[in-house]
């Protein structure tokens, strides 16, 4: 069995996430019992989600494990199997983690799932054709329920989720906005991911400004809003809500270091009377397959051009991380691990 390189939480943050949290460790990979199948990974993902995993705050699942591989999703190839469900060469996606090999259980079914790499690049499924794609799609289709006409706001505009809500929202017909940092990604935005406006928002040093920009793209004002970041991004968007808008909130990437994010304008939610509703996209499977099967046409016919950002190699992991979270990285980030 191949040796492993993998990359383990050493200790908890204080306050934002540094490199010495982690620890890079080579070990052996363990003999295939029946049932297991080996996957050597080619990408690893990186997502913000990882942060909040790393504190050992109240959260909506466990926290990371000190001393154990750090979580997070891969795609590769079966090596090995000694499971009737799987086979050596079949391209796979999971949960392996920041390393370059794993041993799962193909039982219970969902530990690894068979994707086609014919249309869709298997990078993809990791991004615009995976986790993320789907989280657009629920915050969108099952919380905002968008209607033609009406105008749409994602923050985080041209990252992993951000730009397969565009995809998503211009297939139903809304008018779609994006908040995104710099002048690149904005004009990315608009040329490539089918934005019809995108603000920078590190032009706007404060709440009010970024407000005033927003209303002169959204002069019907805003009927759904997908959350990436929170704190000053939210509190631009919540004067802008219509009457009975509707908020997917997703991400709050502005507080995973742990600060306080107070909300300047609360009383908007029941002034406007908005919908707000917070969602973890594991704990709604059911969505899955109808969401992918979009997202993956949307790729396969151009509709959707994801971009990604590629870290080399597994010490890579830590560094590409932590500028994930400053919003180094233009759309979704990766490490290639062969």
């Amino acid at each position: 069995m191949p040796l492993n390189q993998q990359i383990l939480l050493e200790n908890r943050p204080k306050g934002e996430a540094i490199a010495s949290n982690f620890k890079l460790v080579e070990t052996e990979t363990s003999v295939l019992q029946d049932g297991q199948v080996l996957v050597r990974h080619h990408f690893l993902s990186l997502d913000p989600y990882m942060r909040m995993r790393m504190s050992d705050s109240k959260s909506y699942t466990a926290p990371q494990a000190l001393g154990q591989v750090m979580i997070g999703g891969t795609a590769g190839e079966v090596v090995e199997s000694r499971s009737p469900r799987f086979k050596a060469g079949d391209k796979v996606v999971g949960m392996g983690g920041w390393q370059q090999f794993s041993v799962v259980n193909a039982e219970p079914a969902g530990a690894l799932r068979k994707v086609d790499t014919t249309h869709v690049p298997l990078s993809h499924y990791l991004g615009a054709v995976g986790m993320p794609g789907v989280t657009a799609y629920y915050g969108l289709v099952k919380i905002i329920e968008p209607k033609a006409g009406q105008t749409m706001v994602v923050s985080a505009a041209t990252g992993a989720v951000g730009s397969a809500f565009a995809a998503l929202s211009k297939a139903r017909g809304c008018r779609t906005v994006g908040i995104a940092g710099g002048v690149e990604k904005c004009n990315y935005a608009v040329s490539e991911l089918g934005f019809d406006a995108c603000i920078d928002y590190k032009l706007h040093k404060d709440a009010a400004s970024l407000s005033a920009a927003l209303k002169a793209v959204c002069p019907q004002g805003i009927d759904g809003y997908f959350e990436n970041v929170g704190g000053m991004v939210l509190d631009a968007v919540l004067p802008l809500m219509n009457d009975f808008g509707r908020i997917a909130l997703c991400g709050m990437i502005a507080g995973y270091d742990g600060r306080p994010m107070p909300m300047s304008y609360p009383a908007l939610i029941l002034t406007s009377r908005l919908k707000v509703e917070g969602f973890i996209v594991s704990e709604h499977m059911e969505v899955w397959p109808d969401a992918l099967k979009e997202l993956g046409t949307l790729v396969a016919n151009g509709k959707l051009r994801p971009r990604e950002t590629i870290a080399d190699g597994i010490a890579a992991a830590p560094e590409a991380f932590l500028g994930l979270l400053k919003g180094k990285n233009f759309g979704k980030q990766l490490v290639k691990l062969i």
